[in-house]
């Protein structure tokens, strides 16, 4: 189990911290610049159990891949179902977090989406390309998911 950041080098690892681990990863973690292009998503859902991963592995064939960044514009789109539909926009910028109250970049649906308008995502960059977030639903903290983005340079 990682026990700073230094050990991540796949999001995969995050399967296997606790929710209280993850927090404190994502309340030490820097906001990191907005990123820009594609990232690949992992959906953790009941981490540090015996299911997390293949929950993840499900959510990630069947429902949602990652999301695609447009830094220029401040948006993303999630891609989504097994083709990788690109669909769901947000909003994204830089705010406080509601769980710590220190700069994250927020992903914001509120006024972009019908179907996932009270959705509100935060992501921190833990290591260079790999970012962890929480989602809520209203002011709700739902699950945590990664995004992982090609390595550039």
């Amino acid at each position: 189990m990682p026990d700073n950041t230094t050990t991540i080098k796949d999001p995969a690892q995050f399967l296997e911290m606790s929710d209280e681990q993850l927090d404190d990863l994502f309340r030490n973690a820097p906001a990191g610049e907005i990123p820009d292009g594609e990232g690949e998503g992992t959906a953790i859902i009941k981490p540090g159990s015996a299911v997390s991963d293949d929950i993840a592995r499900f959510v990630h064939l069947f429902t949602w891949k990652g999301k695609v960044f447009d830094r220029a514009k401040g948006e993303l789109k999630n891609k989504i179902l097994p083709i990788g539909h690109k669909a769901i926009v947000a909003k994204v910028y830089k705010d406080k977090s509601w769980l710590d109250q220190k700069e994250c970049i927020v992903l914001d649906y509120s006024k972009t989406s019908l179907i996932a308008h009270w959705i509100r995502d935060e992501i921190r960059e833990v290591v260079p390309g790999i970012y962890l977030g929480i989602v809520y639903w209203g002011k709700k903290k739902l699950i945590h998911f990664a995004l992982k983005f090609p390595a550039t340079g």
